[in-house]
Order: structure tokens, then sequence, then C-alpha cells
């Protein structure tokens, strides 16, 4: 049976990984947030993420994806059909049994909440695992801290990642994108990067919607500098969906934004559609 853990922002036995954005202090916990040294504060929202991501530091008036990309995700993903995805990383985690780990691009914490679930079922009292997520989306972090109170969510970006060198055992990247040499400065040497992209038929059936000659996903991916492969592994299923999950699948991707109104009511109105999902999955050794 699982248990819920409600993660603090500090403990005692592992100390708070947070840095500031601002001038990169390490961040304390204060009743109403997070405080470093030179007094830069930032709030603790009611759902229980704090916001790392200066004004100063952002692109636009609200990186990341919007609300309807989220809760399209949100959709598709509870519905099950990566279900298979989910289920082998949370395997794979509990036989690593990281000491503390991050969720990069965490998005509405769908995997991330998983992790924590799966690994709050080890023996420890008090609980030994921490798992923190992130992502750029402010949207999608509350949605994140509001469902997944056994994680720690923060709005920050990947460039410069609001956390300690050194700070975890183990970093998952799915599908977001990563500056790796801030990947190689957060995981403890010897640590993890644990890493899912696309195989080559990934969602082969959707893009033929979208283009008039589609590639198939390049599979080569060399090791991110300073780290060494130790595993992989490829998994994949065929999905059949109804037209209201189809349109989510279109909307939860990049691709949502070559397709016209035309083609959105033209998928939203079929009655079935086959599509591929296959992923692959890569462990990676921090040197």
């Amino acid at each position: 049976m699982s248990r819920t853990i409600s993660v603090p922002f500090t403990s005692r036995r592992f100390p708070m990984p947070y840095r500031c954005p601002l001038c990169f202090e390490p961040l304390h916990a204060e009743a109403t947030g997070l405080r470093c040294a030179n007094r830069h504060h930032f709030d603790r929202a009611r759902e229980g993420y704090v916001h790392l991501l200066p004004v100063q530091r952002k692109h636009s008036k609200a990186p990341g994806d919007d609300a309807s990309m989220i809760q399209a995700r949100r959709r598709f993903l509870d519905a099950g059909h990566f279900a298979a995805l989910r289920e082998e990383l949370s395997a794979r985690l509990l036989a690593r049994q990281p000491g503390r780990m991050l969720d990069i691009g965490c998005g509405e914490g769908h995997y991330t909440g998983a992790f924590a679930e799966a690994l709050a079922q080890t023996p420890a009292n008090p609980p030994k695992i921490t798992v923190y997520g992130m992502d750029i989306s402010k949207p999608a972090v509350r949605l994140a801290a509001k469902r997944h109170r056994s994680a720690a969510f923060c709005v920050a970006s990947i460039r410069e990642l609001p956390y300690l060198d050194s700070s975890f055992d183990l970093v998952s990247r799915i599908y977001a994108p990563s500056e790796p040499s801030e990947l190689h400065r957060v995981i403890r040497p010897g640590g993890e990067l644990l890493i899912v992209t696309p195989g080559k038929r990934h969602l082969h059936s959707l893009r033929e919607l979208l283009y008039a000659q589609v590639q198939e996903h390049d599979e080569e991916d060399p090791p991110p500098p300073g780290f060494a492969l130790t595993d992989s592994a490829k998994i994949g299923h065929r999905m059949t969906l109804d037209g209201a999950q189809a349109l989510d699948l279109l909307r939860m991707t990049p691709f949502a934004w070559r397709a016209d109104e035309s083609l959105r009511q033209q998928i939203a109105k079929r009655s079935r559609f086959d599509c591929e999902a296959e992923f692959l999955i890569r462990h990676y050794r921090r040197l």
C-alpha cells in the first residue's frame, strides 16, 4: 500500500538543496517561503510551490506551456495512454533507490508524482526519499503542487537550475530540454541522469496529419559532456484513441502549432485514431 508523504521545505537528514537564482547563495526556509543571506526572499504559494524565476530572467510574460496545453496533457495522461512508460520509470527508480532526485521539465507532475509515490513505499521513518520537480510554466507547477503533495515543486529555468552543486543522486529529464553543464553541476559525482526521448516511430501517425513527408525521429543521442552511458532500453505500444483523446494528444505536443482550426475539427470528429507510442530510456552516470 502506498503512503502519502508531505515533503517539508527543510529536513535535518536532507538539507535544503535550493540556491538563490539572483546571487546563488543557499536558500533557507522561513514561515512564508525561502530567503538567502543577501535577503532575497521568495514566497511560498498557497499550493506549496516556490517561484524561483526572477522577472529579469524571463523571455516572455508567461513562459512555458499555457493552461490549455497543460489541461490537455493532464487529461491524456490521466487516461493512462502512457502508463507503460510511467510504470517502467517508477520500477527503475525503485531499483536504484536515490536519496534525493529531481525531475526537470516536470509539467503538471504526472511522472514526478508517480516517482514520489513509488519511492515513498520504501521502509523509512522519517522518509528517506525526497523528490523535487521544476518547470518554467507557472500554471503547470501550480497544478503539480496542488495534486502531488509528496513532492516539492518550483517554477524555474533550465538554463540556471535553482539548486546547489551536487544536490541530487538522480535527475530525470523526460522530453524536456536541458543545459548539460547545469545537469552535471547539480548531480553528485557518481550520480545518475535518466533521459527519455522519442523512439523513431513515436507519434508517427499524428505527424502524418501535419507534414507532407514525415521523417523518423533520430535515435542517436551521444552522452552529455561529463556523463557515461550505463543502460538503455526501448519500450513502445499502439494506442487506440477517440477524437477527443487524439485532439488532446495533439494539443500537448509542439506539433499543435502547425495545426489549423480545420485540422483540429477533423481530428476531434474521428471515431477512432490509431497511433504509435515509442520511448527511448537511457541512464547515464556522472563522471
